[in-house]
């Protein structure tokens, strides 16, 4: 990456770009719906629990292009603290440039440096492109499966 590219944690100026990373992401993903507000949301309240999550952001040009987020959760397995990382999402003409790797080792960082005993990810099973990335970046699939129920 070029000197004009720029990792950091996201900013409250930051969420108008942010939701519409989201809407590109969730356009993939079968599990969600594109709901700018519910996004936005969401994001504040991130945002406000700075201790627990964690968005980082690629700035290139002074325009918000990619993001990752993570937060904690405590792991009875480990008997400490867990990151579940998401949103994974770099702009299309960004993909392949090292946007994604810089963003992932950026979160991967803030979680360990802030307690993690362990990291895990969480991704469309249909993303092929997505998983690709993540293998070639050392994850590695489980035998854990995620569910959801509607309220």
């Amino acid at each position: 990456m070029t000197d004009t590219y720029k990792i950091r944690k996201a900013e409250q100026t930051d969420i108008p770009c942010l939701v519409n990373l989201l809407g590109i992401l969730f356009s993939i993903e079968h599990d969600f719906t594109v709901d700018r507000y519910k996004q936005q949301q969401g994001l504040e309240r991130m945002l406000a629990d700075p201790e627990r999550c964690c968005i980082m952001v690629c700035e290139r040009n002074h325009h918000v292009i990619g993001m990752c987020t993570a937060q904690f959760v405590i792991s009875t397995a480990e008997g400490g603290l867990s990151s579940i990382i998401e949103d994974l999402v770099v702009e299309q003409e960004y993909r392949g440039s090292g946007v994604g790797k810089k963003l992932l080792n950026a979160v991967e960082d803030w979680s360990l440096k802030n307690g993690a005993k362990r990291i895990q990810l969480v991704a469309d099973k249909n993303n092929t492109p997505a998983l690709d990335f993540y293998k070639k970046n050392g994850w590695n699939a489980t035998q854990l499966i995620c569910l959801h129920k509607n309220y």
